[in-house]
């Protein structure tokens, strides 16, 4: 730690305390001393009292009557340099706080639910509002889901990169909040979605939305507050459930103007039949 200058220089006709934030006091001091700082060195003379707040104290010099510091710590003192009494008083300690187990468990298990019944309430929404939606974009999961994975994972390093540097640019940043903002609720519309596809998983048959989108709710739920398995599902459900999206999005492509060339099939033009030749009569 470099050595700082004294903060005043004091006169000797002055029996008033005098306050320092040095770390190293050199020149003379012929009255009493208040001060704090992290490590202080006394080199020079202190002709009263010295009450200092210090983590390391050293003194080399000289202490005309008494020293009282506080200090953690023993201070460093040169025999004979303090002619008074020396007191060290420690600071408070902070009570430390220990924390029960069963606090711990209990606590977990309020959090769990919490989550229970927050999440499954959005998921029981969903559910009934969005069917048709969750059923269109867990499609792209159902067969093969790795290129939803892949999609998603490019798009959670792209995309925000893509907005810092419209943000960046100034001009664009309008554009990136609204960017920000369309990809925060994108994200936290992943766990409906893994939600919904782990339900489907679960219940091949034609149970209704709502029982799925709960029971696999209920599932990435507990996952999520399980340690270390939480992060895997939340990586999961994140990449999972914006390349699902995503793709459903392209295979829309809400941004065409034009339809598709698709020629809409033309009925079969009707072929006259002719009549049967009338047989003559045996």
């Amino acid at each position: 730690m470099g050595r700082d200058t004294p903060a005043f220089s004091p006169s000797s006709d002055c029996d008033h305390p005098r306050f320092f934030r040095a770390s190293q006091i050199t020149s003379p001091k012929p009255d009493d001393m208040v001060g704090a700082a992290n490590v202080v060195t006394i080199d020079g003379q202190v002709g009263r009292d010295l009450i200092v707040s210090v983590g390391r104290l050293s003194i080399d010099g000289s202490v005309g009557r008494n020293l009282t510091y506080f200090s953690d710590r023993d201070a460093r003192i040169a025999e004979g340099a303090v002619d008074g009494t020396v007191e060290r008083i420690e600071p408070p300690q902070v009570p430390r706080v220990e924390v029960s187990p069963w606090a711990a468990v209990v606590g977990w298990f309020l959090g769990l639910l919490y989550a229970v019944v927050a999440l499954s309430m959005i998921t029981l929404l969903a559910g009934l509002l969005f069917p048709r939606w969750l059923q269109r974009v867990t499609n792209h999961l159902v067969p093969s889901p790795w290129k939803a994975l892949l999609v998603g994972f490019v798009a959670s390093i792209a995309v925000p990169v893509a907005l810092l540097f419209l943000l960046v640019t100034i001009v664009g940043a309008p554009l990136a909040f609204a960017g920000m903002l369309v990809w925060v609720v994108l994200t936290l519309a992943t766990f409906v979605y893994a939600a919904f596809y782990t339900g489907r998983l679960l219940f091949r048959g034609a149970q209704h939305p709502v029982v799925k989108a709960l029971v696999g709710g209920l599932i990435l739920i507990v996952a999520l507050q399980v340690p270390w398995l939480n992060i895997a599902a939340w990586l999961a459900m994140v990449f999972f459930g914006l390349g699902a999206q995503l793709l459903e999005f392209y295979s829309q492509r809400p941004w065409r103007t034009k339809p598709d060339s698709d020629p809409t099939p033309q009925p079969p033009e009707a072929v006259p039949i002719a009549p049967a030749p009338a047989q003559p009569p045996a």
